[in-house]
């Protein structure tokens, strides 16, 4: 079953935090994005993240219904079933849920992972992700206790976020922020770890300039050094035990060097959407132009069906995700370190 139980997925999270290395991990939408996944994991002997978003989860639940909750549930269901193909561990975690969506998304996933738990199964999905960062500090993290004690309860970890990750994504934009949300604090970060670690499982997501999409070389300024600075303060008064698992947002498109030195500081978990989207995107774009007299039916000819058939561009694109996350992998040193069969 590669799908991670609960107690699988904590191992990998801290067995990344001990041994210096984090997994990609990937927003899916499609089929598709989901066996590039697979594959790019398989191939890189990797274990690795799969997550669904808000929006992802609308998109997937068909333009007609636009559920959320229910598009989440379907992709999560099939990657459950064709994850049970590779012998790799994959965690399975919704992405930014923010507070005005927790009544219709992540409260309704919770649900669903209740029921199954009370089944004898395990929950659907091993963590989730609560965005309360816009909220004042003290309102961000009483929410955020309060989930993680529903999450506990049913095996669960909750990722949450302190201070913005810039940028736009999913149709949130925080592009409007001062520059100092985008820099976590260490006091922050020692009072997010004294909230939530009596509670239960987390990751954290502090922010240190990163922000989503994919910008020109200059125009992001992460400083890495906040997540040590933020680190050590938890360490110096909880020991060195307290130091958290950490997760890097906008992960697309950054420095080799920055990821890596973030991987040092304790990040477990990096997220890759903007630029699986262009992997995916790119090689059915070349397809089409390529093949677009087959295509298009110009000029009242009839075309070729095996150029216009869904299957020859979408297969395309599913190497393309393969190929961008096994880089991903290798830059983040998940490569050949699988944990299954060994726990």
């Amino acid at each position: 079953m590669p799908i991670a139980t609960p107690e699988q997925y904590i191992t990998m999270l801290e067995t990344a935090k001990k041994e210096g290395y984090a997994y990609p991990a990937v927003n899916v939408t499609t089929i598709e994005v989901i066996n590039g996944a697979l594959r790019a994991f398989s191939e890189a002997k990797s274990d690795g993240i799969i997550q669904v978003s808000i929006g992802g989860g609308k998109f997937a639940s068909g333009t007609s219904v636009g559920s959320s909750a229910i598009g989440a549930i379907v992709l999560a269901e099939a990657t459950r079933r064709l994850a049970e193909e590779h012998k790799v561990l994959v965690g399975l975690h919704t992405d930014h849920c923010q507070p005005e969506h927790v009544d219709t998304f992540l409260r309704p996933l919770l649900a669903e992972s209740r029921r199954r738990v009370e089944r004898g199964e395990a929950p659907l999905f091993n963590s989730h992700m609560l965005d309360a960062s816009t909220l004042p500090m003290a309102e961000n993290l009483k929410l955020s206790q309060e989930l993680l004690k529903e999450c506990a309860e049913l095996g669960i970890v909750l990722e949450i976020e302190i201070g913005v990750v810039g940028g736009e994504e999913d149709g949130v934009d925080n592009s409007g922020h001062p520059a100092d949300k985008l820099y976590t604090s260490p006091e922050d970060m020692l009072m997010t770890y004294e909230a939530l670690a009596p509670i239960g499982k987390f990751m954290l997501a502090a922010t240190f300039g990163n922000v989503h999409g994919v910008y020109k070389p200059g125009h992001v300024k992460l400083k890495p050094s906040i997540l040590r600075d933020g680190q050590d303060a938890v360490a110096a008064k909880h020991g060195e035990e307290a130091r958290m698992p950490l997760v890097f947002h906008g992960g697309s498109g950054s420095e080799l060097s920055d990821i890596r030195e973030a991987v040092s500081y304790g990040v477990v978990k990096m997220n890759i959407d903007t630029d699986t989207q262009y992997a995916f995107t790119r090689p059915i774009v070349t397809h089409i132009c390529e093949h677009i007299n087959g295509v298009l039916k110009i000029d009242g000819e009839v075309g070729n069906k095996k150029d216009y058939d869904p299957r020859s561009y979408l297969a395309k694109g599913e190497k393309g995700v393969a190929a961008r996350l096994q880089e991903a992998a290798d830059n983040l040193m998940s490569a050949g370190k699988t944990l299954f069969g060994k726990i």
